[in-house]
């Protein structure tokens, strides 16, 4: 594992030692226990996307484990001004012991990695959200004692998120389902591989989707950078809800996980969303420790 650009690049393996790792760290720290694995490292963050829980959860990560971490806002830094990637990663290359990159094209991220000579974390694409997507596995084996032969459905855009959970669910051997309008299913390529490498299914029915579900996961309609859209999303994925009705198909112990920020109402309602909120909330905070797991995979000596 040399960086994570997508789930797509790691074995099971490989996200079953981070899990454990992420485990371990989380417990050392709610137990007061250092673990100041890289003492002396420093992580660059690059954002041209707006954050909360990444920008937090990766500074503070680095805090825990003895190191340091640089916000480069796109606004600040050269690669805002027209500086190639290329250069942007020879360049940090010779400052930095890796980066993290929230950005817009997945291309950006790979380009990195291919130039640079540090590990590279991919914080977000419009393609994938893996780091999200390891918190929610962790969350997933916290809840429900394992991972492996849970069912998972994902309800609305087929969007970065989707494209995540589906390669992560499958890959640590969950069935995996998504409910979406026709017009907005997830990449063809993932559905493609996900049907020769697992359980999957895509429809428009949600009811379909989220029968005898032990996980239903969903995310807001608009997504950053999409903010022109909102309205006219409104109208396409109207009925694309977790609500009371939904969760009457699912299991009756189904877990309910959400990447925030949430919009009431609107793609989850208040009432599901604070009945299940010790999940959702829990697994925002493992997005720090699964984090830590993956920036000390690739930056420990």
């Amino acid at each position: 594992m040399k960086h994570l650009l997508k789930l797509m690049d790691l074995s099971p393996d490989e996200i079953n030692e981070i899990l454990n790792l992420a485990d371990q760290l989380k417990y050392e720290k709610r137990n007061g226990i250092e673990h100041h694995h890289l003492k002396g490292k420093t992580l660059g963050m690059i954002f041209t996307k707006s954050s909360t829980r990444t920008r937090v959860s990766f500074e503070v990560g680095m805090y825990d484990l003895g190191g340091s971490a640089l916000f480069l806002s796109s606004n600040d830094i050269q690669l805002g001004r027209g500086e190639p990637v290329e250069d942007t990663a020879r360049v940090l290359s010779g400052y930095l012991d890796g980066i993290m990159i929230r950005t817009y094209k997945q291309s950006d991220v790979e380009t990195l990695a291919e130039y640079g000579s540090i590990p590279i974390i991919n914080g977000l694409t419009d393609y994938c959200h893996p780091c999200q997507v390891l918190a929610d596995l962790m969350t997933i084996r916290e809840f429900k004692g394992s991972i492996k032969g849970h069912k998972l459905c994902y309800i609305g855009d087929g969007n970065n998120m989707a494209h995540s959970l589906i390669v992560g669910g499958i890959k640590m051997g969950m069935s995996v389902s998504i409910g979406c309008p026709e017009s907005h299913q997830p990449d063809s390529d993932i559905m493609e591989w996900a049907s020769k490498n697992g359980d999957f299914v895509c429809t428009s029915d949600i009811y379909e989707a989220a029968k005898d579900a032990d996980v239903l996961y969903t995310d807001v309609w608009a997504s950053m950078g999409q903010e022109s859209e909102a309205e006219r999303r409104k109208k396409i994925f109207a009925g694309y809800q977790i609500n009371d009705s939904l969760m009457a198909v699912a299991k009756p112990d189904a877990m309910v996980l959400h990447c925030l920020p949430a919009h009431r109402e609107e793609e989850i309602t208040a009432k599901v969303f604070e009945e299940h909120a010790k999940e959702i909330f829990e697994e925002a905070e493992n997005r720090l420790h699964a984090q830590k797991a993956v920036l000390v995979k690739l930056l420990k000596d």
